[in-house]
């Protein structure tokens, strides 16, 4: 299985911590971020992995190199213009040629990504082709969900019986609201979701993608973390906190 770590954004939300570096290259118990987004992702058989790029793109690259002394091979993708999260899926087409992983940059994470995995082929081969939708099998997706205290905030999911996702609403205002089970930024995708984007073109995988999928009731599902497991959004200064105190406590992954 292959990945996709999202590190081009502007880091918006932390601009006095990140005017000068991407948000995944913050430290984290003495080490970037994505630092241990690649170890986690290695320690789960994960070696081969993309990297969309942007805002102070050079650090990263810098820092990380060909992966080979990460024990993966790490390849780039350059945005000279912002494409989203999934317009960069859709760059890398060509390399996310099997089932991936899709990451958020700004995403601290230890979720146990081989059951999300085993979840992702059972749900993937529960899908009889028809007449009407020959490869849909194809564009199976299974996202990790998190409990938030800010719903309104996050992209929020309601799920079947069967762990199929119903609806799917980003950012809705208060009034709205319906659950305080949200997409935590991973998530495992089959290819084939990659024909519903539209090449070169700003597209959101919460705002764009996720409805289109839905529309034509793809196999979308989602995953409540279990007991022990934890997802923080470094993307503001309370979450980056919390996962300062949460690294601390943390055994390191080796590097």
């Amino acid at each position: 299985m292959k990945a996709l770590i999202l590190a081009a954004g502007h880091g918006t939300r932390l601009r006095h911590l990140t005017a000068a570096r991407p948000k995944p290259m913050l430290p984290l118990d003495g080490r970037p971020l994505l630092a241990h987004t690649i170890a986690w992702l290695r320690g789960h058989g994960v070696r081969q992995i993309a990297i969309n790029l942007h805002h102070h793109a050079g650090c990263i690259v810098e820092t990380f190199g060909d992966g080979a002394r990460w024990g993966v091979t790490l390849q780039y993708s350059f945005e000279p213009h912002l494409l989203g999260t999934a317009g960069a899926a859709k760059r890398l087409a060509h390399f996310l040629d099997e089932p991936f992983v899709v990451v958020y940059g700004d995403v601290y994470t230890n979720l146990d990504l081989g059951r999300m995995q085993r979840l992702h082929a059972a749900h993937r081969a529960a899908q009889a082709p028809t007449a009407d939708e020959p490869c849909l099998a194809d564009t199976c997706l299974i996202m990790a969900l998190y409990a938030v205290p800010n719903p309104e905030a996050c992209g929020l999911v309601e799920l079947d019986a069967a762990r199929r996702v119903r609806r799917f609403v980003e950012k809705p205002p208060p009034a709205e609201v319906f659950t305080d089970q949200a997409f935590s930024g991973v998530m495992i995708c089959d290819p084939g979701v990659l024909e519903e984007i539209p090449a070169e073109t700003p597209f959101d995988f919460g705002h764009d993608l996720f409805p289109r999928l839905l529309a034509r009731q793809a196999p979308l599902y989602g995953e409540p973390l279990a007991a022990g497991e934890f997802v923080i959004d470094i993307g503001t200064l309370d979450g980056y906190l919390a996962a300062l105190r949460m690294a601390a406590r943390q055994p390191a992954l080796p590097i």
